[in-house]
């Protein structure tokens, strides 16, 4: 029987991991600060320690610091501990063994146009410590040999991120949104799942990960906050207006040591700039994404959506009427994002 490392197991995505990979028939070691949803518990701080892989067969790497710090600030230097300085400890004590790493396509060079997204893409220019620790970590695992998964937005049962932020958005009945409506990818955490299951098969190298199809940006939003039961007029504020809310943000959390800014520029680059995945790479290597956010939508509706994985920890990371597709080519926190 296989046996299967999972880092960041009892954060969103790593126990999505290790219970696909359990009901695989897999062997699970969840490896981290705290036990995951099955398995066998292997306590890790990914900040301070060699992690013991012993027993394990393939290693599947979904701890990460997440968030969008203030510059200078202690959440920035956990990032660091955690993305960069605790890959390197993955990687010495895999020793070997096949490691996926889920690193994020916050890692790519902001971009104009709608030209969908290669993994040849640069890696530079980001916008936060979160892109910039995560193109460091994947860089480390890259050079080692191993498979690294790019998703975007990764949504789904147990979210603590995507979602709960959109919900907390609205007020009086109205979200605000940066910009007119664009294109983007997202992943249902299902895509990525299966994504780090098969990937162990792969050749080295990165990988874009996402759903069959990018989305409508406002027709998603609707289709989620019409999901949650939350009545709301999308309304839109212009670029320039939510750069400056954003830069206020920052200024503001700058005078409260430890707090993370309301808003931020990446928060509003995530949001207005279209981001369009390219997932030919791994569909050639016979990954198949079959999740939309019409699944999880319907899910909410019918009162199915699966029970909610272990929430992360530490501090700072189809059916259904579901949006419309766009037809074309295609865990701060300790999280696993």
């Amino acid at each position: 029987m296989t046996t299967v490392a999972v880092t960041g197991a009892s954060g969103f995505c790593g126990s999505h991991v290790a219970v696909a990979a359990a009901a695989r028939g897999a062997g699970v070691l969840c490896v981290g600060r705290r036990p995951g949803p099955v398995g066998r518990h292997v306590p890790w701080d990914a900040a301070r320690e060699v992690p013991d892989l012993s027993g394990a067969d393939l290693v599947v790497h979904c701890a990460a610091a997440v968030g969008d710090p203030v510059p200078g600030s202690r959440a920035e230097e956990t990032m660091l501990s955690v993305n960069v300085h605790g890959t390197a400890r993955l990687l010495r004590a895999a020793a070997g063994r096949p490691v996926v790493w889920v690193s994020s396509a916050s890692v790519y060079a902001p971009a104009a146009g709608r030209s969908p997204i290669t993994e040849d893409h640069p890696v530079r220019g980001h916008l936060n410590a979160y892109g910039r620790t995560k193109a460091a970590g994947e860089a480390l695992a890259l050079a080692a040999g191993a498979v690294v998964l790019r998703p975007r937005a990764v949504y789904g049962a147990g979210d603590p991120h995507l979602v709960p932020r959109l919900l907390s958005r609205v007020r009086h009945g109205r979200i605000v949104l940066p910009g007119p409506s664009v294109p983007l990818s997202l992943t249902a955490v299902e895509n990525l799942a299966d994504a780090c299951l098969l990937a162990a098969c792969w050749p080295p190298g990165a990988y874009n990960i996402a759903d069959p199809a990018p989305y409508e940006r406002d027709e998603a939003v609707r289709a989620v906050l019409d999901a949650h039961g939350v009545r709301a007029r999308i309304s839109h504020l212009p670029l320039r207006a939510a750069h400056a809310a954003a830069d206020a943000a920052r200024f503001l959390a700058r005078l409260r040591p430890g707090a993370e800014p309301s808003l931020t520029r990446y928060a509003v680059d995530q949001l207005a700039r279209s981001v369009v995945l390219d997932v030919s790479g791994a569909r050639a290597r016979g990954w198949t994404a079959r999740r939309t956010i019409s699944d999880y939508t319907a899910a909410l509706a019918h009162r199915e959506e699966p029970a909610r994985p272990a929430r992360e920890r530490g501090t700072p990371a189809g059916g259904g009427s579901g949006p419309r597709a766009v037809r074309g080519p295609e865990r701060g926190r300790h999280s696993p994002m």
